[in-house]
């Protein structure tokens, strides 16, 4: 059983910064990669930012220059520090991780619950 736990969500005012937290546990065997996803309301589920071992993290386009992401490998965390955030920014956030249960598995992609992030005045 692998579990991603998110945390950090919340109302924000434009402008305003928050900072998301999701943590890995369970029957974990490696890592290769975490990061974020995010859905707003009748549109698809778009990546954020992704950070793989070994490489430069990944943003998409919109959020380049506010959106910082880092993970705490020992612990199994992913961390997501949003600055100058925008009514546009409004979505429901996924963590996500690419994973190996064991030694001898293939990697699978696990999400979590969804956080939900507000920007309004």
């Amino acid at each position: 059983q692998v579990q991603l736990v998110e945390s950090g969500g919340g109302l924000v005012q434009p402008g305003g910064s928050l900072r998301l937290s999701c943590a890995a546990s369970g029957s974990i065997f490696s890592i290769n990669a975490m990061g974020w996803y995010r859905q707003a309301p009748g549109k698809e589920r778009e990546l954020v930012a992704a950070i793989t071992s070994g490489t430069r993290p990944n943003y998409r386009d919109s959020v380049k220059g506010r959106f910082t992401i880092s993970r705490d490998n020992a612990m199994n965390t992913v961390f997501l520090q949003m600055n100058s955030l925008k009514p546009e920014d409004t979505a429901v956030y996924y963590c996500w991780a690419d994973l190996k249960r064991t030694k001898w598995s293939l990697p699978s992609n696990y999400w979590g619950q969804g956080t939900q992030v507000t920007v309004s005045s």
